[in-house]
């Protein structure tokens, strides 16, 4: 886990940070419908939950830019970390309420689905809002509401502002005419994020989710 400082002044982004950071502090939120059909076919083939599957895709395309890994460290530095872990929600069916915990990432999807595994059978009947303690400083936010298929999705944060990772959210997936479909919202701050990155983020993530059967390969039971 490694933080690396950015020097501002030698930034090409400098510009469009300090204005949508001083002048106009300006986050933005986009929902687009994953198709999911390959993906939910081989998961079920190889009897694998779609929760992880789609928290370890999210992580791995977060994983390849350093924009969606900027942020500001516990003092206040600007930088990136070299990598991100998932910190999700999980939810309590008996009384309605969630907890959130926290999965070392690897880019290996066998490892991390084993941790997840682990770490469910170990905090998923702790009824607390964060049971899993020392959660490390680098781990981007996912959660799910599986109930609904919105069509969009915006989370109203009263802080300063100055939270610069992206932050998802996942719905019901549906099926529409021949294909199943995942609506998938993400929270991305304009500081260090625009439109292109957004778009980036979501093609990846459509070609991860139709070449799963290349990163699932190599799942052992």
């Amino acid at each position: 886990m490694k933080f690396n400082p950015i020097v501002i002044d030698n930034w090409s982004r400098k510009p469009y940070f300090e204005h949508y950071l001083n002048n106009i502090r300006c986050t933005f939120s986009m929902t687009v419908n994953i198709d999911i059909s390959r993906l939910l076919k081989e998961l079920k083939s190889q009897r694998i939950k779609l929760y992880p599957a789609l928290i370890h895709m999210i992580t791995t395309v977060v994983n390849r830019h350093d924009e969606f890994r900027t942020c500001f460290n516990a003092d206040g530095t600007l930088g990136y970390w070299d990598s991100l872990s998932p910190s999700y929600t999980i939810f309590h069916d008996d009384d309605k309420t969630f907890s959130s915990i926290w999965t070392l990432y690897d880019e290996d999807f066998n490892d991390f689905y084993c941790r997840y595994l682990e770490d469910m059978k170990k905090y998923r009947s702790v009824k607390q809002f964060a049971p899993k303690i020392n959660e490390p400083p680098n781990t981007v936010p996912i959660s799910s509401i599986p109930w609904v298929s919105f069509t969009d999705f915006n989370l109203n944060i009263y802080n300063e502002g100055t939270y610069l990772l992206p932050i998802f959210t996942m719905g019901k997936y549906f099926q529409h005419e021949e294909k199943i479909l995942l609506p998938l919202s993400a929270q991305f701050h304009h500081a260090v994020c625009d439109g292109y990155h957004a778009g980036m983020l979501y093609n990846e993530l459509q070609l991860r989710a139709d070449a799963c059967t290349e990163w699932l390969q190599n799942y052992t039971t």
